[in-house]
């Protein structure tokens, strides 16, 4: 079956049972929406005549497979950031891949280093400035978050939000456990306002003149562009490339993980190769304004006119390893308190 756009098809989606085993068939559990990846399965089934079946999902996807265990129809599970992708390890939900062609394409930091996820696309966990009140330049690290004279400037979503534990995870992996939380409180200290909203809240607070500075995913500013109804908010702010001039910016990812039950694994690890590929990278990345993860695919369009990235070299393993950590401290500083 092919993917619908609407929200009444997603919905429709969720609730449809799947045949475990069907041939010529793939069946995939996503926390990606359908309108992102709509044209790479219908390119996935135009090339090798496999039908794509998806269940999409919010949240409670790792809860759905462990329910279903060794009888789960899920050969796939797509997911939107490394802090999900820890908890399908953790739970022992997803399998060990050694493909070569996987292992060709994207980079050995941005893949389990037993195959069990790979990164399809990046984003850089960017800070935004108020092109009003925040002179170029006058910010250029994570850690320049921490100075004093932004006190009562910044806005951030929720301290738990995965997009955030896993920036925090970041820092420790860089600083330590003990440096990290005397930033994280120093952070907290130079909010204009307790954490909520999302990303693009927080381009809106600044645009709004609650605050000057804010933290966000790459992608939201460039989806709040492609909309003409957010772009005049999006306008009102530059983006700055933290650490560009050292370790480089905090990327988190969208990954692929193969299930240990995966009952058409052939067909899921076609799907997978095929997404690693320079042709499905450039779609993929194009859909959402990310970077492609396969670094022989160079961005393109509004993420190409902002300019190179140099991402953290940082393992997301190793980022993943400290999750738990960062949730003690966003705890132990009250951050969203």
């Amino acid at each position: 079956m092919r993917m619908k756009l609407t929200a009444a098809a997603a919905i429709a989606l969720t609730a449809m049972p799947m045949a475990a085993t069907a041939d010529g068939e793939v069946n995939i559990y996503s926390y990606r929406q359908a309108y992102l990846l709509e044209p790479l399965l219908n390119a996935f089934t135009d090339e090798t005549g496999i039908k794509t079946n998806v269940v999409f999902a919010r949240q409670g996807l790792a809860e759905r497979l462990q329910r279903e265990g060794r009888n789960s129809p899920a050969d796939i599970v797509m997911t939107v950031d490394i802090s999900r992708i820890s908890e399908l390890v953790e739970k022992d939900l997803v399998a060990d891949l050694n493909s070569d062609t996987m292992n060709k394409n994207i980079p050995e930091n941005l893949r389990h280093p037993d195959g069990k996820w790979y990164a399809l696309t990046t984003r850089g966990r960017l800070i935004f400035t108020s092109k009003d009140r925040v002179e170029e330049g006058e910010i250029s690290t994570y850690e320049d978050l921490a100075d004093d004279k932004w006190e009562g400037r910044i806005c951030t979503r929720s301290g738990k939000h995965p997009y955030n534990i896993a920036l925090i995870s970041s820092m420790i992996a860089h600083h330590g456990e003990e440096q990290t939380e005397q930033w994280l409180n120093d952070v907290k200290d130079n909010l204009a306002r307790k954490p909520q909203g999302g990303d693009r809240d927080q381009i809106k607070a600044i645009a709004e003149g609650v605050c000057d500075i804010s933290i966000g995913n790459s992608y939201y500013y460039g989806n709040m562009l492609m909309d003409e109804n957010q772009r005049p908010t999006a306008e009102q702010v530059n983006l700055v490339f933290p650490n560009a001039n050292d370790r480089g910016t905090h990327v988190n990812i969208s990954g692929i993980s193969l299930t240990q039950s995966a009952p058409n694994r052939d067909n899921a690890v076609k799907l997978m190769e095929f997404l690693s590929s320079p042709s499905a990278q450039r779609i993929y990345a194009e859909a959402n304004s990310e970077y492609p993860a396969n670094p022989n695919v160079k961005p393109t369009g509004l993420v190409a006119e902002w300019g190179e990235m140099t991402p953290d070299s940082l393992s997301l393993q190793e980022i993943a390893n400290n999750r738990n950590a960062a949730v003690r401290l966003v705890d132990r500083v009250d951050y969203d308190g």
